[in-house]
């Protein structure tokens, strides 16, 4: 069984930057593609930013400008800069590998912006 596992969340005030971590623990899981999803209480998961197994980036508008999705095949991981942070930008972050038509989620971990 293939594990996600996110870190690097925490509380930053608006406008600093964070950059959350996404390690499998198996690197086939570089064959397939691994993006972030947020979710705030009462809303939908939704998409941040998507990377394919070469390279291809994909971006919500609302964060395209201010965060960059990356991906360290060497070590499995793949990483989300955040730059610019916006109270909005605060929720549940959760990474996701699609392989072979089969989803994996991570835990989810929390990032705060305040005001």
């Amino acid at each position: 069984q293939i594990q996600v596992v996110e870190s690097g969340g925490g509380l930053v005030q608006a406008g600093g930057s964070l950059k959350l971590s996404c390690a499998a623990s198996s690197s086939i899981s570089m064959l397939g593609s691994m993006g972030w999803y947020r979710q705030t209480p009462g809303k939908q998961r939704e998409l941040v930013a998507e990377i394919t197994y070469d390279g291809v980036t994909t971006k919500a508008d609302s964060v395209k400008g201010r965060f960059t999705i990356s991906r360290d095949s060497a070590k499995n991981t793949v990483y989300l800069q955040m730059t610019s942070l916006e109270p909005e930008d605060t929720a549940v972050y959760y990474c996701r590998l699609r392989l072979h038509s089969r989803d994996y989620w991570g835990q989810g971990t929390q990032v705060t912006v305040s005001s």
